[in-house]
């Protein structure tokens, strides 16, 4: 299975993929810590998810600005929040952690803007709100649920693109973000190729196993004869 660019790739992962199959193959390949939690959800069910990451790091505070800081960024209301959603390019996923999951760390303007750059979607280690504006939208968002206390004197962006952590899970600029309502999956730049190639090889055995199962194969014949279950 081969494509030209990430968008053929991303239109094949949405049309015959789903994140179980690509993380079984993740799992196969050594892979075996890709999930991010499974709190993690989409605002709507139906929503899925892929494109290049753009790691945010985010952390707590406890006040919109603080003065008598020897940190000029303390002053600065939600930090550069601002400057990493002006920075979202074509395909890209806003995915952010580092902080406690008190507040809102996405809403109903960012995703006005992040649809104006043509992203892919959000993936916040916390919460989202203005709920009613998203799903009319339609932006693929994904979070703990919803809460609408505003991270504004609770939280800042302290940098953007750069590797991050989220539950023991590395996350690296550019690496793929895909996410349907079983889970986000984060897929390593390095092993892509490999993944969403052999994943797309196991939707088409996994059809034939199926058609095996409802013509009354015994679930035991069918791993015996096709290696998948």
């Amino acid at each position: 299975m081969t494509w030209k660019n990430d968008k053929e790739l991303y239109t094949l992962a949405k049309q015959e993929l789903f994140t179980a199959l690509v993380g079984d193959v993740l799992d196969k390949l050594g892979y075996l810590h890709q999930f991010l939690p499974p709190n993690i959800k989409p605002l709507r069910s139906d929503m899925v998810i892929i494109g290049r990451a753009m790691p945010v790091l985010e952390a707590d505070v406890f006040g919109e600005t603080i003065e008598n800081t020897k940190n000029d960024l303390m002053k600065k209301p939600f930090g550069l929040m601002f400057e990493a959603l002006d920075d979202l390019r074509e395909d890209e996923v806003y995915i952010c952690t580092g902080s406690s999951p008190n507040y809102a760390l996405w809403g109903g303007l960012m995703s006005t803007r992040a649809i104006r750059l043509n992203a892919a979607g959000a993936v916040v280690n916390g919460y989202s709100r203005d709920t009613n504006d998203i799903l009319n939208l339609n932006f693929p968002t994904f979070s703990m649920g919803t809460y609408a206390q505003d991270q504004g004197p609770r939280g800042k962006v302290v940098d953007f693109r750069i590797p991050v952590e989220w539950s023991s899970v590395r996350i690296n600029p550019g690496d793929i973000i895909f996410g349907d309502r079983d889970g986000v999956l984060v897929v390593p730049r390095e092993v892509e190729v490999d993944a969403f190639s052999k994943a797309a090889e196991k939707a088409r055995s996994e059809k034939l196993v199926l058609k095996s199962l409802q013509e009354g194969m015994s679930t035991v014949d069918a791993f015996n004869k096709y290696g998948i279950m």
